[in-house]
């Protein structure tokens, strides 16, 4: 005799709402009703998507890491790993692959005693502070927004031709004020149609793409 289901009971009673309450079926709209079964079922389709360009993110590393390692053959190296920026083209130049390692720097307190050694260097100069250097330090110091910084300017800061030597122990300071906080690996595919063209990126989200838990 084959079981009866009981249809009724199988449905659910209750669901759950933004603030974490359960609220009685019934109670629940038509209108809500039909967002939410189009935003999960959206979902349902997006989740193996993801999972998909995940798994195709670490193929091409694991391609790219062995082409590196015979490639490296020829001079007698032994590849270890991708340690930075790499680019391969095709033999007809339509199509690039590149690996963009992009580091995410975070600055400890030396950058405070840096901003001291620059305010000593200022006090000391006779000669008065290039405007270029002043308007640099306004941007990498902005008072207007304690504990921020300029990253770009501080940079240009370091790459400044001054020999003073509150300067010198300031752009020392700066120096080892910058600590990596995480490295990340993008990985990008641009195409192109003739030679005479610029590069498209092909806008896949490498860089973000997870593998979905079933």
């Amino acid at each position: 005799m084959t079981p009866q289901v009981n249809m009724e009971a199988a449905q659910p009673t209750h669901m759950e709402n933004a603030k974490g309450h359960m609220v009685p079926v019934k109670m629940v709209s038509e209108r809500d009703k039909l967002i939410d079964q189009t935003v999960r079922q959206i979902l349902d389709y997006a989740n193996p998507l993801m999972s998909q360009i995940a798994r195709f993110r670490g193929h091409s590393f694991d391609d790219i890491n062995t082409l590196m390692a015979l490639l490296s053959e020829d001079f007698g190296y032994v590849y270890r790993g991708k340690k930075g920026n790499v680019s391969f083209t095709s033999f007809d130049g339509l199509v690039k692959v590149e690996i963009r390692v992009q580091d995410y720097i975070t600055f400890g307190p030396e950058l405070q005693i840096a901003k001291g050694l620059i305010d000593e260097y200022i006090e000391e100069i006779s000669d008065g502070l290039p405007p270029e250097v002043q308007t640099l330090l306004t941007r990498a110091f902005d008072a207007d927004k304690p504990g921020k910084v300029n990253r770009s300017a501080l940079y240009q800061l370091r790459r400044w031709p001054i020999t003073h030597p509150k300067w010198v122990q300031a752009m020392a300071a700066l120096e080892q004020s910058m600590r990596v906080l995480e490295s990340k690996d993008f990985f990008q595919i641009s195409v192109r149609e003739d030679r005479n063209k610029s590069f498209r990126v092909l806008p896949i989200n490498l860089a973000h793409a997870y593998e979905v838990e079933e």
